[in-house]
């Protein structure tokens, strides 16, 4: 099956950065948009940031400037440098794929997320 398995998360101070990745294996045959959200304690997910398979960018305003999406399609890898960073970007940060992939046989779509990564910025 098609997993997606993220890393690089943990406690940086304002102003620092980090570097997360999320890479997606299992019988892929062709992966569409890869992005970032995040949910913050007691809010909702929000977007971050995608990226399209021709290499497209999208980030939410909080971020622009500052947050970085890019995307290694030999390696089915999305990655998300962050700098400047703020108390207020503490969330738990999940990557999202859209993967064509096999299965019995037959060809399917389907999004899908990580587990999830914590990123807490002290202050």
């Amino acid at each position: 099956q098609v997993q997606l398995v993220e890393s690089g998360g943990g406690l940086v101070q304002a102003g620092g950065s980090l570097r997360l990745s999320c890479a997606a294996s299992g019988s892929i045959f062709s992966i569409n948009a890869m992005g970032w959200y995040r949910q913050a304690p007691g809010k909702q997910r929000e977007l971050v940031a995608t990226i399209t398979s021709g290499g497209s960018t999208n980030y939410a305003e909080s971020v622009k400037g500052r947050f970085t999406i890019s995307r290694d399609n030999a390696k089915n890898t999305v990655y998300l440098q962050m700098d400047s960073l703020k108390a207020e970007d503490t969330a738990v940060y999940y990557c999202n794929a859209a993967i064509k992939y096999y299965s019995g046989g037959y060809l399917y779509e389907h999004e899908f997320w990580g587990q999830g990564t914590q990123v807490t910025v002290s202050s």
